[in-house]
């Protein structure tokens, strides 16, 4: 892999995203959106939202990830973070989940947050859950049968948080 560029999605970008944000809705195994959802609704939910920034790590010309963060609720808790990541299929296993999180913590902070929320993180999806716990993240609660996962039937999901105080700078 060529070095990782992490820059800020323009709209035109959503083309190169549309693969990546397809083949992970798709599978129904770890994102709460709608299998089917056609790509204009894929492009507003991605890029779109009050105070929201997309972000895309390119490999050489290609963009092999993607993530979005922005507010987790508006008004009293608009000072909590929500993320959501995704790496194209054949790039996995390359560090793109981890640099892409460890970019946004430094975005998220830069944009006033306080803290990230991540509110469905499916429970089968170990590979999510151990890359959040190593970089910060604890299961602050689970939701018994929450996710209808496309293979398993009705999993459980945790809600899981860390503090980005620690991430130095202003308070």
């Amino acid at each position: 892999m060529s070095t990782l560029i992490i820059r800020r999605a323009k709209p035109e970008d959503f083309a190169a995203i549309w693969p990546i944000f397809h083949a992970v809705v798709a599978s129904g195994e770890t994102y709460a959106y709608d299998p089917a959802t056609p790509y204009e609704a894929a492009q507003t939910l991605w890029l779109g939202g009050p105070g929201v920034q997309t972000w895309v790590a390119l490999s050489g010309e290609e963009v092999v990830g993607t993530y979005r963060v922005g507010p987790n609720q508006p008004g009293l808790g608009d000072h909590v973070a929500n993320a959501a990541y995704m790496v194209a299929p054949a790039a996995r296993g390359q560090g793109i989940g981890r640099a892409l999180v460890e970019h946004s913590f430094e975005r998220a902070r830069a944009q006033g947050f306080r803290s990230m929320v991540f509110n469905l993180v499916v429970a089968t999806n170990h590979g999510a859950i151990a890359l959040w716990q190593s970089v910060g993240f604890r299961i602050v609660g689970t939701l018994h049968g929450a996710y209808r996962h496309a293979r398993l039937g009705l999993v459980d999901a945790h809600i899981m948080q860390r503090s980005l105080l620690d991430l130095g700078g202003s308070e």
